[in-house]
């Protein structure tokens, strides 16, 4: 079968009709024109077509990219006044607690010294009531001591005979001064 189209091949070029050029350098530009050309009609429409929706598309990229960008910017915005809102929040809650610190410190210090005040007078008054105790706890004792003291030197003293002659006497002053 491949003999039969060469022969036809050369019976067309011998006379001059048509067929098929052999000739690479000829044939080449021939059908190079002819496919551009035919490109060039038909590919037009749908060249035109694909540009026009990539285009389209590209646009609508730049679009969106724009209106991301935007939405960033006015995010960042928004995010910085957010951060400058909490720096301020933070600045004023590390005052607050310098300041209920320091409210907290003197009153615990006026505790500290009402604590240690009231200690003192406790203390003072403990003192005193020890000190009270002991002086009578030893005049009484001073007083037991003299009575036994009375009492023996009495006894050594007076004889019965001079007990009985007091205790006469004493009722005589009791009886008498009625």
């Amino acid at each position: 079968m491949g003999n039969f189209w060469l022969l036809e091949i050369a019976e067309a070029q011998s006379h001059g009709g048509f067929g098929i050029n052999l000739d690479i350098l000829e044939t080449n530009l021939i059908n190079l024109a002819i496919l551009v050309g035919v490109l060039v009609y038909f590919g037009r429409k749908v060249l035109a077509n694909i540009l026009g929706e990539r285009q389209a598309r590209i646009g609508a990229s730049i679009q969106e990219a724009e209106q991301q960008q935007q939405e960033a910017a006015k995010a960042l915005a928004v995010a910085e006044k957010q951060l400058a809102e909490a720096e301020a929040e933070a600045e004023r809650i590390r005052q607050s607690a310098v300041e209920s610190a320091k409210t907290s410190r003197e009153a615990i210090l006026r505790k500290a010294d009402q604590d240690v005040e009231r200690m003192k007078q406790t203390a003072a008054q403990d003192l005193n009531a020890d000190r009270d105790k002991a002086i009578a706890e030893l005049r009484e004792r001073v007083a037991t001591l003299a009575m036994q003291k009375v009492e023996s030197q009495l006894q050594s003293i007076l004889d019965e005979s001079t007990q009985q002659k007091l205790v006469d006497s004493s009722l005589a002053q009791l009886g008498g001064g009625s």
